[in-house]
């Protein structure tokens, strides 16, 4: 595997460029490198893509184009002035946007990195659009059908009745595992996670969005996914249960999985080094 812990940090940029139908927040890294790498963000109140993903823009972007866009809905990208009708509509819009995007920038073809909802997002898009796409990693998925609704992710998407950075903090201190040693993340993020959370327009997204729950997509379907699939999963993650890796790896004909023991949620920020190692190598081929 590469060390990356020993690799020089690629500089983190970020702009926001405007597609047909979306303003889109872009963090982006290595932009001089042939092969691009899309990160997809999960969910949580005041999440952006750069909280997700930092440490894995700095690591990749030595190799690659790394790619973090805020999803429509989320943070500084474009949100609908009249919040969508269910959960469907807003995938049907992720897709939409990821491709416009891509298309923007000129990228024929791309690996994907997806975490937790950023999943469900990255399978749909190798349903619809199966030739942009190489390699994918799944972090962290949940939405398969033997999916538990964690009481962790229930009073998450509670977090809006009664808003409090105090509360923020609980809701990240369930993602990981080893709460003392992440506490110093955890403060860092809480006054930028919180700012985001209390705009208007991302809470009348976030309502929008969790109001219905998504559908599941049909085995069938995943059965016929051509892409080479990394699952990545923390043992102990008490949001999405690692259970739902292993229906994936059941459904998904090239799939493997790698699971990281004392390691909640955030694979990629509480197990970083090996995490962007891990990914790295399975880019390149080498696993």
């Amino acid at each position: 595997m590469i060390n990356t812990s020993l690799a020089e940090k690629a500089q983190i940029k970020s702009k926001l460029v405007q597609t047909e139908n979306y303003s889109n927040w872009l963090n982006y890294s290595g932009e001089a490198n042939e092969e691009t790498v899309l990160f997809l963000h999960g969910s949580g109140p005041g999440v952006t893509a750069n909280a997700n993903w930092s440490y894995a823009l700095e690591a990749l972007g030595q190799q690659y184009h790394s790619l973090a866009p805020d999803l429509y809905g989320f943070g500084n990208s474009s949100h609908p002035d009249v919040p969508l009708k269910n959960r469907q509509a807003w995938m049907d819009c992720w897709i939409e946007q990821i491709i416009e995007l891509m298309d923007k920038l000129n990228i024929e073809k791309a690996h994907i990195v997806g975490n937790s909802l950023g999943c469900s997002v990255a399978l749909e898009l190798l349903l619809e659009y199966p030739e942009r796409f190489d390699r994918v990693v799944l972090m962290g998925p949940g939405g398969t059908p033997n999916t538990k609704v964690s009481f962790e992710l229930m009073r998450a998407k509670h977090f809006y009745e009664k808003p409090s950075k105090k509360k923020l903090q609980q809701v990240m201190q369930w993602f990981v595992y080893d709460v003392e040693k992440m506490q110093p993340v955890i403060d860092g993020l809480t006054d930028s996670r919180y700012e985001n959370a209390m705009r208007e327009e991302v809470r009348r997204s976030n309502d929008s969005i969790f109001a219905t729950a998504a559908v599941p997509i049909p085995t069938i379907a995943l059965n016929r996914i051509p892409n080479e699939v990394l699952l990545v999963h923390g043992k102990e993650d008490k949001v999405c249960s690692v259970d739902s890796s292993y229906y994936l790896l059941e459904h998904l004909k090239k799939a493997q999985l790698h699971v990281f023991s004392e390691c909640g949620h955030w694979t990629q920020i509480e197990q970083k080094e090996k995490f962007n190692s891990l990914i790295q190598s399975f880019f390149s081929g080498v696993i």
